[in-house]
């Protein structure tokens, strides 16, 4: 007996301190196009919730190019690492290839439901379509993630970008990938939302 109190004893701290697994899944402003790995997305909100105190690990899920379908293809061996929350930034290239939101909602809307389902928290940012794409295909487009956040009751941030997008001195030469300062001004806008929902999943 005294000794299953010492072992329990023992392993009580282990469980304090138990490490959350974030996944952050998206394509090239998650990956770091065109950044090294420390200037990351990943990278810096990892450092970011460790200075507030958390113990994380963000793992980087995000490919260069990647589409919601090819969000979704990729999500149930993401899901290996049994991530407790998982931040979705996907569309980006579905707005820039013209793709008929309908499919671009029926992609994240799947990709929201498998994470649940997993029993994950999740985090849906926000993505913008190009104004040249005109104003129909704006307006769908823009909808589909309050609408996705509602359905799913899940928290939004409503832009990605926010406070990045066509700045010059917070993208790189190409003007739509951020530079490191870039993703540092997205990391600390994130934040918030973030340690509000490690916060609700520890409460």
């Amino acid at each position: 007996m005294a000794l299953m109190v010492l072992i329990l004893v023992a392993l009580a701290p282990v469980r304090a301190a138990a490490e959350t697994v974030i996944l952050a899944l998206g394509d090239s402003l998650t990956a770091g196009y065109g950044l090294s790995k420390e200037d990351s997305f990943a990278t810096k909100l990892e450092i970011a919730l460790a200075v507030k105190g958390y113990k994380v690990r963000v793992i980087n899920a995000g490919v260069s190019g990647d589409t919601t379908a090819g969000g979704l293809a990729r999500f149930d061996w993401l899901m290996a690492d049994r991530p407790g929350l998982v931040i979705i930034e996907l569309g980006a290239n579905d707005a820039l290839r013209g793709i008929d939101p309908n499919q671009t909602y029926k992609n994240l809307d799947a990709i929201v439901a498998k994470a649940k389902a997993s029993g994950a928290d999740v985090l849906l940012t926000g993505m913008l379509a190009p104004p040249n794409l005109g104003r129909d295909y704006g307006e769908q487009f823009n909808a589909i993630y309050p609408q996705l956040a509602e359905k799913h009751q899940v928290p939004l941030y409503p832009f990605f970008l926010d406070g990045v997008a066509a700045d010059p001195s917070l993208n790189l030469q190409d003007g739509m990938h951020p530079n490191a300062e870039g993703v540092s001004v997205i990391v600390e806008r994130i934040l918030p939302y973030v340690r509000q929902v490690l916060d609700g999943a520890a409460g």
